[in-house]
């Protein structure tokens, strides 16, 4: 074990900052909005207006501020960085260690009611993805998937002392936990995701049949309607950086636009998604200024070859979640071209890419019957 003891950690945001925010959010110049459809060329101008007014006159971020200081919380030196991370024990004898990670525009947020619906089993450590809200501070070494990976098991391994793990994670967390499995495959007890790590490419399926073909249309129409965010966010970051650094009705406009694009909701985020919960999410990055320093994931990603070279695979054990409103989901022919050792597969009647906090406990039911089926 690392000689580096973590140190106790209380998320404290002082008053000014509140005051400055809601000061800000008054003062929001409002764009024009084209007359079509709402949500159809970006996030809803009355939509932005009525999240912003909430958030302004009646979000509490100090009732969310409280609830993330009821878990045990931790920074840590490591790799030129202090981690941020949640570590809380399991309440059996022989609790089995679970690294779990959110992605963007996520934050430890997501897993506020996941993680005491695993603690009867697993001791779940749970960090702020480096360079995102509490794992960041200006001017900080910049990391990709890949080197989060070799990260978080220097975390587990050298500072916490877990020689093996449990992994789940969706978004950048599945793909962190996806490197983990071909880079450290020896750490990993079992790899456990929602959203998985295969290449996007079209040309990747030759004579599809049904399945392929479906995932196949998705894919088409995602890379046509969806991936705008990942362009600026992986090809000119800094600049997206100025503006939602400065107005707080900026960043909420494009955080929520992904909470409605990607959740299963019936018009509206809250449908899927508490309005409280999202707003703690964004408040988050807002009082750490850490939105610019979380695109670096795409950046990175856009700038390298795919992590796993051509004819490689993952060979560990894996499980996975498919929930219905999934960014993208690949048939499991596909997948398993990937990952060899596919264990579970399950088919979920309802959620979507933030599957923590929209399908909290439908999500605890299977990291649970996953792992339970790896140990007997």
């Amino acid at each position: 074990m690392s000689q580096i003891e973590p140190r106790p950690f209380t998320l404290s945001v002082p008053d000014a900052d509140i005051a400055d925010l809601k000061e800000r959010l008054t003062r929001t110049r409002w764009p024009d909005e084209p007359p079509l459809a709402p949500w159809s060329t970006g996030a809803s101008l009355a939509y932005v207006k009525d999240l912003t007014d909430y958030w302004r006159t009646t979000f509490d971020w100090r009732a969310w501020e409280a609830k993330l200081n009821g878990f045990r919380q931790f920074t840590v030196p490591i790799r030129g960085i202090d981690l941020h991370f949640i570590h809380e024990p399991g309440r059996g004898p022989n609790s089995i260690p679970l690294l779990i990670s959110h992605g963007w525009p996520g934050s430890v947020f997501e897993f506020h009611d996941l993680i005491h619906r695993l603690t009867d089993r697993f001791t779940v450590i749970a960090p702020s993805l480096p360079g995102y809200t509490l794992s960041f501070k200006p001017g900080q070494e910049r990391f990709g998937f890949e080197e989060v990976a070799d990260l978080y098991v220097e975390l587990m391994s050298e500072v916490l002392g877990y020689e093996t793990f449990a992994y789940q994670g969706g978004d950048w967390g599945a793909s962190v936990g996806s490197a983990i499995g071909y880079r450290h495959p020896n750490r990993l007890i079992g790899l456990h995701l929602n959203l998985l790590a295969v290449r996007r490419d079209p040309a990747m399926i030759a004579n599809p049949n049904a399945e392929e073909k479906r995932f196949l249309d998705e894919l088409n129409e995602f890379l046509k309607e969806e991936t705008g965010y990942q362009w600026i966010q992986g090809t000119r970051p800094q600049t997206l950086a100025f503006g939602l650094t400065d107005s707080p009705t900026g960043l909420a406009a494009w955080v929520a636009e992904k909470f409605y694009r990607w959740t299963d909701n019936n018009g509206a985020p809250e449908d899927a998604v508490s309005r409280d919960a999202m707003l703690a999410n964004i408040a988050l990055y807002w009082f750490t200024g850490a939105i610019g320093s979380s695109f670096w994931p795409y950046y990175s990603r856009l700038h390298r070859p795919w992590f796993l070279p051509l004819g490689e695979t993952i060979n560990v054990p894996t499980g996975y979640t498919a929930f219905p409103r999934e960014i993208l989901r690949p048939p499991r022919s596909l997948a398993a071209k990937t990952y060899t050792d596919i264990r579970r597969w399950t088919v979920m009647p309802k959620g979507g890419h933030f599957a923590a906090l929209e399908q909290p406990e439908a999500l605890a039911h299977e990291i649970h019957a996953f792992f339970g089926e790896l140990a007997s």
